[in-house]
């Protein structure tokens, strides 16, 4: 979902999936171009990660790309209807806002100012039994890097057998607005998250490093905020911890099912 933007996310999610072991599982991966070039696997994979990207998530409405993204959501979700063997799927920002707006499942809306940064996110009661989030606290800490976000959910339709919210943005007292949803179970199968469970802290600090990239941050969100973030990547129970459960559970969960079969 890049678009051919930089992306620390694509290489974070492939150092994970090349770092998870299972004795019994013989994990390959292959990526798809989907935004730049329209590449779309077919329903013949068993696992499907969907990254994060630039841009607004609205403006690509009846786009090519996104046809064909939400047809492949159809069609996984079809496959799954129909057999006990489940394809499993993990989407990420950019790709989980477009999959809130497929299922209507809240309101789509660009923030007041963008967020950028290492923040404590809290699991609702559903999402502390939520396997996906086994082994962090809560609140946990994730990197959070957005200009959108999803509000308003819709409790008739989140409420519907095998979907859930289940992790909120933190909370914060002194500003009178809506904590924004950062994670959605769409069914049994299928998951996302608002922030980036795949970012690491030596991708984040070479990001931060950059010079052109440390000037933008400090104009956008002063030195202060600069220097907590690089000192939070030093802690081993913030980003480290949430890189190292979110999606390898998700993985652990798709490998258990294949090997139960």
């Amino acid at each position: 979902m890049n678009n051919g933007a930089p992306n620390q996310g694509l290489r974070g999610i492939i150092d994970i999936i090349s770092k998870f072991k299972d004795d019994t599982v013989n994990l390959r991966h292959e990526v798809f171009d989907l935004r730049a070039k329209n590449e779309i696997p077919g329903t013949d994979y068993d696992i499907y990660i969907s990254s994060g990207g630039p841009g607004s998530p609205l403006e690509s409405e009846n786009e090519p790309w996104e046809n064909s993204f939400f047809s492949l959501l159809d069609d996984l979700q079809f496959y799954n209807q129909q057999h006990d063997l489940k394809k499993y799927v993990f989407l990420i920002c950019h790709s989980f806002q477009l999959a809130c707006r497929k299922y209507q499942l809240g309101t789509v809306a660009p923030r007041k100012s963008n967020a950028f940064g290492i923040f404590p996110v809290t699991l609702t009661e559903h999402g502390l039994q939520d396997a996906v989030f086994s082994g962090l606290p809560n609140p946990f800490y994730a990197v959070d890097s957005r200009d959108w976000q999803v509000i308003d959910p819709d409790n008739t339709i989140v409420s519907k057998p095998g979907s859930d919210i289940l992790a909120i943005e933190k909370e914060r007292k002194h500003v009178d607005l809506e904590r924004c949803i950062m994670s959605i179970r769409f069914s049994n199968e299928i998951v996302g998250t608002q922030f980036h469970p795949e970012a690491d802290a030596a991708g984040m600090r070479g990001y931060l490093l950059n010079d052109e990239r440390k000037e933008s941050i400090i104009a956008t969100h002063g030195e202060q905020k600069y220097e907590d973030m690089l000192r939070s990547l030093e802690d081993p129970q913030r980003i480290l911890l949430t890189q190292t459960a979110v999606l390898p559970n998700f993985l652990t969960t798709a490998a258990e099912a294949y090997k139960k079969a």
